[in-house]
C-alpha cells in the first residue's frame, strides 16, 4: 500500500452564506496532513494531489477552491514548512493549550510570507488580541450551542475584526442562527439532517426518475420501453438529448429520439446520464449535495468493480439512492416505501446490511473521515484511489450536464 492509501484522505466541504463550496477542509488519519505538506515525497507534496481533491465543477465551470490544512505547533517547530501553493491553502492551527508568546513567535512569520492562516479552540480570545488581529480567520464551534449562546459568541469576537468560521453545525436550526448571526463562513455535518416536512410524498416526476433509474439497470430493458418512460418527463429528455448531440459525442449524425440514444450509447452512459441529470432537478438544493451523492455512487461502483462483485450498476444505484432523500426533504423510511427498489438495495440504505450494505458503510465512514469505524482488513489503496476517481468523474459529469443545457 502506499503512503498515499495509508493517509486515507478526504475533505468536508466548507460554505459562504449561501451554501456555495468556497473551500475544503482536507481530513486525515493522522494527527495532521503533514503527510501531504512533507518534502520527503514528492507525489504528497505535489500540486496534483491538492487539484484532485479541490477542483470542483460548480455550475459547469471548473474550479479549485482553497483546502484547510491541519498542521500543529509540534510539527511546525521540528520540521518547519516546505514551499506549498500559497494560492491553494490555508493552514489551520489549534491554539488549544497553546502560549500566546509560542503562538505568536510560530505563526507571524508565516503570515508575514504570505500564507493565509486559520486558527481555532480559542479558549481566551483577549490573551490571542495580537495575534488575532492577522488571521485569516477564525474558527468557532457552535456544537451544543442554542442560539443566544451563538450570538454571544460572535459578539464576543467581533472587536478584532476578523471573519468567523462556525464548525460542528450539525442540523439546520443551528446553520440558520449562525447566518442570522453574520458568520463569513459554514462548516458541518448539516446537510446530513434534512428538514421533515409532514406528509409530504414523492412528486410525479420523481418516480419517474427512480423507475428509470431502477430499469436502467435491468439487462432485459429495451431501447423502447426505456424511452417511454424517460419521455414521461420533459425536462429530462431535452437534457438527456441535448447531451447526446453535444461535442463531447461527437456522433456523425444528430440522435432524434431516446431510443437512438439507448442504442448508440448503450445502458451504462444513458443510466449515468439519467442520474445526474435527476439529481440536478432539484433546484435549491446545496450543489455540493449533488456532487457528494455522485462521488459516493461512482466510489461504491468503482469498488464493486475492483472486487469483482455483480452488478457492479447496482452499486452505483446503493450509494446515489443512499441520499436522495435529502434532495427531496423526505425522512429516508419514508422514502424506502414509497420507492420500486429491490429489497436488497432498501435494506442496505436502511441498515447496512449484506453485500451493499458492506461497501456502502465503509464509503460513507471513509468520506466523512471516521477512520476508527473502518474494519481492521480495510483495503486504505483500494478506497483512497476510488476516492479520488469518484471526485474527477463527478467533476466532469457536472461539468458536461451545464455544458448540455
Amino acid at each position: 500500500m502506499s503512503n498515499t492509501a495509508q493517509m486515507l484522505l478526504t475533505r468536508q466541504p466548507i460554505f459562504d452564506a449561501h451554501q456555495k463550496v468556497v473551500a475544503y477542509e482536507l481530513l486525515c488519519k493522522s494527527e495532521s496532513v503533514h503527510q501531504l505538506v512533507s518534502a520527503d515525497d514528492d507525489s504528497l507534496s505535489s500540486v496534483a494531489v491538492l487539484d484532485a481533491y479541490t477542483s470542483i465543477s460548480d455550475h459547469g465551470e471548473v474550479k479549485r477552491v482553497p483546502a484547510f490544512i491541519s498542521l500543529s505547533f509540534a510539527i511546525l517547530e521540528k520540521t518547519g514548512l516546505p514551499g506549498l501553493p500559497k494560492k491553494q491553502v490555508i493552514l489551520e492551527f489549534s491554539l488549544q493549550g497553546i502560549e500566546p508568546k509560542t503562538a505568536l513567535k510560530s505563526l507571524v512569520p508565516l503570515i508575514n510570507e504570505g500564507y493565509r492562516v486559520a486558527v481555532s479552540n480559542i479558549s481566551d480570545p483577549a490573551a490571542f488580541a495580537s495575534l488575532l488581529k492577522l488571521v485569516y480567520v477564525v474558527k468557532v464551534s457552535v456544537a451544543d450551542k442554542s442560539a443566544t449562546e451563538i450570538l454571544a459568541l460572535r459578539k464576543s469576537m467581533t472587536e478584532w475584526k476578523r471573519p468567523l468560521m462556525a464548525t460542528d453545525i450539525n442540523d439546520y436550526d443551528t446553520l440558520e442562527h449562525c447566518i442570522e448571526c453574520k458568520f463569513s463562513l459554514y462548516q458541518g455535518n448539516f446537510l446530513s439532517k434534512p428538514r421533515t416536512i409532514q406528509g409530504q410524498k414523492v412528486k410525479a416526476n420523481e418516480v419517474v426518475i427512480i423507475q428509470l433509474l431502477q430499469i436502467l439497470n435491468d439487462p432485459k430493458a429495451t431501447p423502447e420501453k426505456i424511452e417511454k418512460l424517460i419521455l414521461q418527463d420533459p425536462v429530462l429528455t431535452y437534457k438527456l438529448l441535448r447531451i447526446v448531440n453535444s461535442a463531447a459525442y461527437a456522433l456523425v449524425r444528430e440522435v432524434e429520439s431516446v431510443a437512438q440514444a439507448v442504442v448508440l450509447l448503450g445502458l451504462e452512459q444513458v443510466r449515468k446520464w439519467a442520474t445526474v441529470i435527476s439529481l440536478d432537478s432539484h433546484t435549491g438544493k446545496p450543489e455540493e449535495l449533488t456532487r457528494n451523492l455522485l462521488a459516493r455512487a461512482h466510489m461504491c461502483e468503482l469498488i464493486a468493480i475492483k472486487q469483482k462483485r455483480q452488478p457492479a450498476s447496482s452499486f452505483f444505484m446503493v450509494g446515489m439512492m443512499s441520499g436522495i432523500h435529502l434532495l427531496l426533504d423526505i425522512p429516508q423510511d419514508e422514502l424506502l416505501v414509497q420507492l420500486p427498489l429491490a429489497d436488497d438495495i432498501k435494506q442496505a440504505i436502511a441498515d447496512f446490511s449484506g453485500p451493499f450494505g458492506d461497501i456502502l458503510s465503509q464509503v460513507m465512514y471513509y468520506e466523512a473521515g471516521e477512520w476508527d469505524k473502518l474494519p481492521d482488513d480495510f483495503d486504505g489503496e483500494l478506497y483512497e484511489n476510488a476516492y479520488r476517481e469518484g471526485l474527477r468523474l463527478t467533476r466532469e459529469s457536472m461539468q458536461a450536464l451545464y455544458e448540455a443545457g
